[in-house]
């Protein structure tokens, strides 16, 4: 019964507001809702991500020769770790040399630190990609208590405007236009903190991710050193 009231009040005095006020409550759910998208949107991509890379890495530990490594890559093409492990692997056989006296492959070590300067940009260009979107969710977490607040300065000079009018500052008259002007806040404040929290726990997944994929990589060098420059 009392959240009925409180509900059926805080409605009347949304309904009341004027329409600066009704605006920003807009603007504020509509913050909201994307907040919501993004953050279900990110949560469903890491938890494939991360799978996908725990995948690609059990195969790759059981990898006994540069053959298996590349069918292992071929298998996951179509993941985000596959498409990582294939880029890298086209960019070093583009730096291989291949002796016809000893038949086997080999690299300088000039190749090999511009082998290893483009796996860092590739895992660069991998966190730059899993941290789309964070922005948004920071901007309006730290949008979203000055806009409350704006709504609520605003629905303040209408209330002692108000008062002013009917040259009145008892309760009955001060009540109705203070609490109409603090729904914006309590409307910015429950939009910014779950986005907060929304962006700080994607945030530590951006960094989980860049973590395995730094993994992933350093077990690529190691098979490299150990198939191909052996």
């Amino acid at each position: 019964m009392l959240k009925k009231l409180l509900g059926n009040s805080i409605w009347q005095l949304v309904s009341q507001a004027d329409i600066v006020s009704k605006f920003v409550l807009l603007i504020l759910l509509i913050f909201s809702i994307i907040c919501w998208a993004i953050f279900f949107y990110k949560i469903i991509l890491f938890s494939i991500k991360k799978r996908q890379v725990k995948n690609v890495m059990k195969d790759l530990r059981k990898t006994t020769n540069f053959d298996e490594v590349l069918s292992v890559v071929a298998k996951h093409k179509n993941t985000l770790p596959g498409y990582f492990l294939s880029k890298n692997l086209s960019f070093l056989k583009s730096m291989l040399i291949f002796d016809s006296e000893t038949e086997k492959a080999e690299i300088g070590d000039r190749e090999w630190d511009l082998f290893i300067g483009y796996i860092d940009q590739r895992l660069d260009e991998v966190v730059h990609r899993e941290q789309s979107y964070l922005s948004v969710l920071g901007t309006i977490a730290a949008a979203s208590p000055l806009l409350g607040l704006f709504g609520t300065v605003w629905g303040l000079i209408h209330s002692f405007v108000r008062i002013s009018e009917r040259q009145s500052a008892d309760i009955a008259t001060v009540a109705p236009g203070i609490a109409e002007a603090l729904i914006t806040t309590l409307a910015g404040l429950a939009v910014a903190v779950p986005a907060l929290i929304m962006f700080n726990y994607c945030r530590s997944q951006v960094k989980k991710i860049d973590q395995m994929f730094t993994t992933l990589s350093d077990r690529l060098i190691v098979k490299v050193q150990k198939f191909v420059l052996k």
